[in-house]
């Protein structure tokens, strides 16, 4: 990947240069497995390194072309593939869930424990893809060790195995379908499987299986040729090692088939629109570039313009603020599918009023910056217990090396 002057897009190649020492100094002595970190601005890439090892144990270094399990990444693209449909007047924002999977339409409510009984209300209002992408649904990811439906999502996953490759997707998603919500349709923000929902919404509208939409409608008019649900055996090696610890270093091995969504080498029948896809970060730099350009690609148009600024523009009350969603949550609300910076004051660090992107679970992060003109990304395996340090900071390093601001 040829790498431009930063000072040919207003930035600093001193300031820049930042990125490498600190970035070396995280993963010495294997204290994380590797990272990639590129940044490009106005068109231009000014920064790309590659630190550590894609494999601690073989000592293989990390590669350019190595192969990452992006997870919830992979909601960006699902749900851009919903508003492709959109824009083609397949759908409307506001149609029920039910319309599309009418399993929802029994779906209940939870109000209140009485006599250590759930008591269990109606939808009102009834759930809509537009509470799907901006995860007001009312469902849930089990994650809340105290709440009644969260446990009752972990019981309904252990007997059925949620996320599991030899699952059907549809199945899956009727099985969701049985759990109760967490509360009314728009009521509330919770980050949840409304991705996976939308992605059985997707192959249901389009008739035709969410991979293959992907691959035929995204991918392939990207060129996004490393961008799958699978990694196929003769990408295998490319793929680098996941990793997990309780602590913000000292990374683990996890095993192929013990980590989320299963071992991606594997056929799949679930493909998980909320974090089954892998990806480059040639690949992604280029779906990044896409939602940058307004929905183009070199001649490549998925959607409007107009779609993406839909998109990236905030649909959650501010009252809500901050969102649970990580070491970014300040300052952010939601968009349809996005992260999006709308109080710039409360930030984390740098940013830009409108800035967008999202982040996975092994501590993958992008970042569209209208503003500035500008894409920052972050590929790594490291699925921690404690925020991912480089995640936040990495992004600040490009944004302090920037000479000529463009944002009001």
């Amino acid at each position: 990947m040829k790498v431009h002057p930063a000072e040919d897009v207003g930035m600093s190649s001193e300031r820049l240069a930042r990125i490498h020492r600190y970035l070396e100094g995280e993963v010495v002595n294997d204290r994380l497995p590797g990272i990639i970190a590129l940044a490009r601005r106005r068109g231009k890439v000014v920064h790309h390194s590659l630190h550590g090892k894609m494999d601690i144990a073989a000592n293989r270094p990390m590669q350019a072309d190595a192969i990452f399990r992006i997870y919830s990444m992979t909601k960006p693209v699902v749900s851009l593939a919903l508003m492709m449909l959109h824009d083609e007047g397949k759908l409307q924002l506001h149609d029920k869930v039910s319309r599309y999977i009418p399993s929802f339409a029994k779906t209940r409510v939870f109000s209140r424990i009485s006599d250590n009984q759930l008591q269990l209300v109606g939808q009102d209002p009834p759930m809509t893809l537009f509470h799907l992408l901006t995860h007001t649904s009312g469902l849930t990811y089990g994650g809340d060790p105290w709440h009644p439906v969260d446990q009752q999502f972990r019981e309904t996953s252990a007997r059925h195995g949620f996320f599991s490759r030899d699952i059907d997707l549809a199945e899956m998603v009727d099985r969701f379908a049985e759990i109760p919500l967490r509360f009314q349709p728009g009521a509330d923000w919770q980050y949840s499987v409304a991705t996976d929902v939308l992605g059985h919404v997707v192959q249901v509208i389009a008739d035709m299986p969410l991979a293959d939409f992907l691959k035929e409608r995204i991918f392939a008019p990207l060129g996004m040729s490393d961008t799958d649900f699978v990694v196929p055996p003769e990408k295998a090696e490319r793929l680098a090692a996941i990793y997990g610890s309780p602590t913000e270093s000292d990374p683990q091995l996890i095993a192929p088939d013990q980590a989320a969504n299963g071992d991606v080498r594997l056929p799949t029948k679930c493909p998980s629109g909320g974090g089954g896809l892998v990806s480059t970060t040639g690949d992604y730099l280029r779906f990044a570039t896409m939602l940058l350009n307004g929905g183009n690609m070199d001649g490549a148009r998925l959607v409007s313009p107009v779609t993406i600024k839909r998109m990236a523009t905030n649909a959650v009350p501010r009252a809500w603020l901050p969102l649970r969603i990580g070491m970014e949550r300040y300052g952010y609300g939601f968009g349809l599918g996005f992260r999006v910076m709308i109080d710039y004051g409360r930030a984390n660090g740098y940013s830009s009023p409108g800035e967008y992107g999202w982040a996975g679970a092994a501590s993958t992060y992008f970042v569209v910056d209208p503003a500035e003109d500008l894409i920052i990304m972050m590929m790594t395996q490291m699925w921690s217990a404690e925020p991912n340090r480089p995640r936040s900071i990495f992004p600040n390093l490009v944004y302090q090396a920037i000479d000529q601001s463009y944002a009001s």
